[in-house]
């Protein structure tokens, strides 16, 4: 007869509260057991903190192996019912704020009721668990069944130490043989907790005999595998060892045919696509590599990632046949206004395309200021070609490995964008814009505009070789279009590879008419107003928000406040639990949905002043007026010059500075004013960074003006350099500079005579209303400006 083991309660320890739960993941603690336990989860490090702070003792409860999200902190129905009560002994902080704490087992409990906390661990009501004393027969043939299974398990096993049997003679109790045996055991959590749960130790240690002998069959079968593996081996076999035992492992477990099958399918994939010889000899060699690797290994993963992307590239020429250039012109005038001259060059371009069907000629560059359209333009040329479009942003691209991708041999090794971007378009002949091109930066991590030289060059890139796939691979059919706002910080061997097109800014009838037949349009789709709400935008309303609501050549912050207009209508609408609104707008209106005026009009002198030139400057956001004043006093011939101004700029103050002096019996200036006065320069809006050569025909009137005591007409506006000999020299950006002298109401600029083939191509509206003038030399300008 087996006795049975009565539950019984302890009364030396103080459970008559509850106490704080660590849930165990993978392990289990056991009485008489001295274990490190690490504690990395929010609630688990709150609730030993808490035992700490009281009376260092907490319930540790494994949790169960069904529950699919371990990593977090499980609920309590994912907690066994059966643990143990430990005491700890040392805590150690790690520096990533995790604890490893060192506990010692001391009764096996059970919950008899679970409750959560509002710091989110468990506390638990338990009742501990102890077994009878028996001198039973049976009892004691199983513990010396399982003494001899075990000696046997250690000697198998090879990292148990052999001393761990010498406690086993010691141990008196069958409840502490029981808990030190099944401690000892390389086992499943799961299949421990059903043994620690039986009440009768009979029953237990015959459980623990069964699994002792599962556990011994399990490790002779790992040996049997061993064995057959060496057998296989020999001297030119050696290297596979860990290879062929895998392979062993993998046969054993059924796994290997997923392997065979999923190569297999790459495999005839790639034999599929039309690849050069020197790719299929590549191929073919990866793929006798990845044969003979086991899945399990890294070397798998990586080959496999790349004759994936292999896989996934286009190698078949994708040309389209249907091609309208009516249509595209088409197009183009419905979605673009104005730009009639980039249109133009935009249809030759495509018109060539065509004709030859190779990307043979110059890659197009599109340079103007944010917001009037450059990369709506690319997608118009991609549309006329019947070409995929892909886009891809080179603005703050520092590493060149970004452009020609890394090579293999770096762990999480990839592609550079170009190869992506022809892996996203899945043709060998898409139109790929890169924009913001002169935003590109290097560093030591290599020069990423170098970089691009063999990407747009025609005559090179049809053997463009990504560093990560390490093969030629074929970019000639590809369309290349750029975008910039500033030629200035293009390498120059970059820029002789690309056809500048420039895109001048809009003036302000553009504007009005790209609001009227294209911004309201697209809110009007956007927000679905149509039949429910209708706002009158009059061209008179459209100017005044231009003028006084954006600062801007583009019209992508005109966009923006159409659109700020139409939410607010909107919300109205819904808040006043209208069906239909029809709304005219007003200059009132605008204030009310847009606030008060957030564009300062540029302060142009309105009466002829000593000393005060209006200059004309080029932005990021389109051409701006430069108002330049300077004022003289008795000192020791110094200039000083303030407004925030680049290095450039005050070179250019230095050399109109030297100008007037060589040149002051010329001006009647006071011979000795380079020893007797001192002038200082200043440019308004001194928070805003200046810069660049264009101001200097300004500064030297300025010096001329306030030196010989002559005004200087307050209608007239300049921009050129000027060299020390007094030559005005050509300047960029003279179509934006033009708008900024229109907006400003200035009736007269000058210009340099340079700059003349530019000013052909500057659209009649721009140029309306103001006259231009030539200049060579500096003294046309003072004889236009000056008084």
């Amino acid at each position: 007869m087996k006795k049975e083991d009565t539950i019984i309660r302890n009364a030396e320890l103080d459970l008559d509260k509850a106490l704080n739960v660590v849930p165990l993941r993978n392990v289990i603690t056991l009485p008489k057991i001295v274990a490190p336990i690490m504690i990395g989860r929010r609630q688990s490090i709150e609730a030993v903190e808490d035992a700490l702070a009281k009376h260092q003792r907490i319930v540790c409860l494994p949790q169960k192996y069904d529950n699919d999200m371990m990593d977090y902190y499980p609920d309590a129905k994912n907690l066994h019912r059966v643990g143990t009560y430990c005491s700890i002994l040392q805590v150690f902080r790690l520096p990533d704020g995790n604890l490893r704490i060192l506990v010692e087992g001391i009764k096996c409990v059970l919950v008899d009721k679970l409750t959560k906390t509002k710091d989110g661990f468990y506390r638990a009501k338990v009742h501990e668990m102890e077994y009878e004393k028996s001198d039973d027969l049976e009892l004691q043939a199983e513990i010396r069944a399982i003494k001899k299974l075990f000696a046997e398990y250690i000697k198998i096993d090879g990292n148990i130490p052999k001393e761990v049997l010498k406690p086993l003679e010691e141990i008196a109790k069958p409840s502490d043989f029981f808990y030190y045996v099944l401690a000892n055991i390389a086992s499943e959590v799961d299949k421990k907790i059903n043994i620690l749960k039986i009440s009768n130790i009979n029953q237990a240690l015959s459980q623990l005999l069964r699994l002792l002998h599962k556990e011994l069959e399990i490790m002779k079968l790992e040996k049997k595998i061993d064995v057959n593996v060496n057998h296989k081996l020999n001297k030119l076999q050696r290297e596979y060892y860990l290879r062929e035992q895998l392979k062993e492992i993998e046969s054993e477990l059924g796994i290997s045919e997923d392997k065979d099958s999923e190569v297999e399918e790459l495999e005839s994939e790639l034999w599929d696509l039309n690849l050069s010889e020197q790719v299929k000899k590549i191929v073919a060699n990866e793929l006798q590599k990845l044969k003979r690797i086991p899945s399990a290994a890294q070397e798998y993963t990586v080959i496999y990632n790349y004759l994936d992307w292999i896989r996934s590239l286009p190698w078949d020429d994708d040309i389209t046949e249907n091609f309208d250039l009516a249509k595209a012109q088409k197009d183009l005038d419905a979605n673009h206004y104005g730009l009639a001259k980039v249109k133009d060059v935009i249809l030759e371009y495509v018109a060539v395309l065509k004709f030859v069907q190779e990307n043979r000629g110059k890659i197009l560059c599109f340079v103007g200021a944010p917001g009037v359209g450059k990369t709506s333009l690319g997608k118009a040329i991609a549309a006329a070609l019947g070409k995929k479009f892909a886009r891809l942003s080179l603005g703050g691209v520092r590493d060149e490995a970004e452009i020609r991708g890394h090579r293999r041999t770096y762990v999480g090794a990839v592609p550079g964008v170009i190869i992506n971007s022809i892996k996203k378009a899945g043709t060998m002949n898409p139109v790929i814009m890169m924009d913001e091109i002169d935003k590109l930066a290097s560093d030591f991590r290599g020069d990423p505009a170098s970089a691009l030289l063999e990407v747009l060059d025609p005559e090179q890139n049809n053997t463009f070789r990504d560093h990560y796939l390490d093969f030629d691979y074929d970019l000639s059919k590809v369309t290349f279009i750029t975008t910039a706002n500033t030629l200035s910080s293009i390498p120059s061997p970059l820029l002789d590879r690309m056809e500048i097109v420039q895109l001048p800014g809009y003036t302000m009838f553009e504007k009005v008419n790209i609001a009227k037949e294209h911004l309201i349009r697209r809110q009007i789709e956007t927000f679905k107003t149509a039949g429910k709400v209708e706002i009158a935008f009059s061209d008179e309303i459209i100017s005044y928000i231009v003028k006084n609501y954006t600062q801007e050549v583009g019209v992508r912050l005109l966009e923006k406040q159409i659109e700020k207009i139409y939410r607010k209508v909107i919300r109205e609408t819904i808040q006043n639990k209208k069906k239909k609104v029809k709304l005219k707008l007003t200059k009132k209106l605008v204030e009310k949905y847009l606030g008060v005026s957030k564009v300062v009009p540029p302060k142009i002198e309105k009466k002829d002043v000593v000393g005060v030139v209006t200059g004309l400057a080029w932005t990021m956001v389109g051409g701006e007026t430069l108002k330049i004043e300077i004022s003289k006093f008795p000192g020791t011939g110094k200039i000083k010059l303030t407004g925030n101004l680049g290095d450039i700029m005050k070179e250019s103050a230095q050399a109109a500075y030297t100008f007037a002096r060589v040149n002051q019996k010329k001006y009647k200036l006071d011979k000795d004013f380079y020893k007797n006065t001192d002038l200082h320069l200043h440019i308004p809006e001194g928070a805003v960074p200046k810069d660049g050569p264009s101001a200097g025909v300004t500064m030297a009137t300025a010096i001329v003006s306030v030196l010989s005591g002559r005004k200087v007409r307050a209608s007239i506006a300049m921009t050129g350099e000027i060299s020390l000999k007094g030559e005005v020299m050509a300047i960029g950006g003279l179509a934006e500079k033009l708008v900024a002298a229109g907006q400003a109401e200035i009736k007269k600029v000058l210009i340099p005579k340079d700059n003349l083939p530019h000013l052909q191509e500057i659209p009649a509206e721009i140029k309306d209303g103001l006259e231009i003038v030539p200049v060579e030399t500096i003294d046309q300008v003072l004889s236009e400006a000056l008084v």
